[in-house]
């Protein structure tokens, strides 16, 4: 991808030069694919029709904190650099398809954002086999399988950028960091959900800032400060501050997914009930009279809506809810101090770009 016309100022600029990044880099997966078959070739057809139906919250942070701490910067090379940064952050998007697709398949999910995900469009095109169970499996199986081709392409982009040796070297040893803290978070959220693990309110919190603060927030704050030359102080507080955000917008996630309107965040109102996930809400709900209520209805499949509003009730007037938006605030007050502090490294123009997503983080709906 080559950019010709300097720094791209707009959102909109951003998301399209991040689409042809991306387009660019599956079309040239799909082109090699196709030697080796329809079935593996439609794997990445699909992965690119789902991938550019994101909304590009990672590569966005990564280059509006690049192009933010770009501002005034003076070092050769660094302009040149940019397009480097476009690679890196179509990446991170693409590694953030693949956690999504293993995630899928462990969840047993097969809609996202309303329509069928991969697994789900290749369950639907296998049709009816011989064996009762093979659609699904041949599904999981392509789940599983582009989830693997996209660590793997993630890695030989970062591998291969065009950096100095030592910065390409630090930013795998960031993306081996955010792969091993996204797996140890996954696995903790399973081991909890099936009472391998006790479901205590720090265990659940290190859980969520594994499986959602890393690769959300860290990755692209650390990569766009490490690519634009910052200072180790710089890099440290952005993913300090990173770290806040991201732990409050799985809380925020969970509380949306709980008590927020299906209407806005199209998700089943009530699949976290069902599916008896451990997050805060119940954390704190299981240290009240109320659970003794709760817990009959909590990780039952066949749950139905009066017995799911019961529950929502209860959760409400035990606490829980309010419990859980103080531990938002609580994240969000450790985040602004951290950015408005006088002795703050972190330049003006990014604390702007970190504080305009905390506000939008505040008033969604979904």
């Amino acid at each position: 991808m080559t950019i010709t016309s300097g720094a791209l100022r707009t959102r909109t600029e951003l998301c399209t030069a991040v689409e042809s990044e991306l387009t660019t880099q599956i079309d040239r997966k799909a082109g090699a694919a196709a030697a080796y078959g329809p079935d593996f070739a439609r794997l990445w057809t699909l992965a690119g029709k789902n991938v550019l139906g994101g909304k590009f919250v990672r590569p966005l942070l990564l280059m509006e904190t690049y192009d933010a701490l770009q501002q005034g910067a003076a070092q050769p090379g660094l302009v040149a650099r940019r397009e480097t940064a476009i690679t890196i952050a179509g990446a991170i998007e693409l590694l953030h398809y693949a956690f999504l697709l293993h995630d899928d398949v462990i969840d047993g999910d097969l809609v996202r954002r309303g329509h069928p995900n991969l697994i789900g469009s290749l369950l639907e095109e296998a049709g009816e086999l011989p064996r009762p169970d093979g659609a699904l499996h041949w599904a999981q199986t392509g789940g599983i399988l582009m989830g693997d081709l996209l660590l793997s392409g993630t890695h030989q982009t970062f591998a291969r950028a065009e950096l100095p040796h030592e910065l390409r070297l630090r930013l795998l040893d960031l993306l081996e960091h955010t792969i091993d803290e996204t797996v140890a978070g996954e696995q903790l959220d399973v081991g909890l959900g099936d009472g391998i693990v006790a479901p205590e309110l720090g265990t659940i919190l290190m859980m969520c800032g594994y499986k959602t603060a890393t690769y959300t927030f860290e990755l692209p704050l650390r990569a766009a400060a490490a690519l634009a030359g910052a200072s180790a102080a710089v890099e440290n507080s952005l993913a300090r501050a990173g770290r806040h955000l991201g732990l409050a917008f799985q809380l925020q996630d969970d509380l949306l997914s709980t008590f927020g309107d299906p209407g806005q965040h199209g998700k089943d109102p009530f699949s976290d009930l069902r599916e008896g996930k451990q997050t805060a809400i119940i954390a704190h709900a299981r240290m009240t009279n109320a659970w003794q209520d709760i817990e009959p209805f909590f990780g039952r499949p066949e749950l139905h809506a009066t017995e799911a509003e019961h529950v929502r009730r209860k959760l409400a007037d035990c606490g829980a809810q309010q419990f859980v938006q103080a531990l938002i605030d609580e994240q969000m007050m450790a985040f602004t101090h951290l950015l408005t502090s006088f002795a703050s490294p972190i330049p003006p123009a990014a604390r702007n770009v970190l504080l305009e997503l905390a506000a939008q983080l505040e008033g969604r709906q979904s």
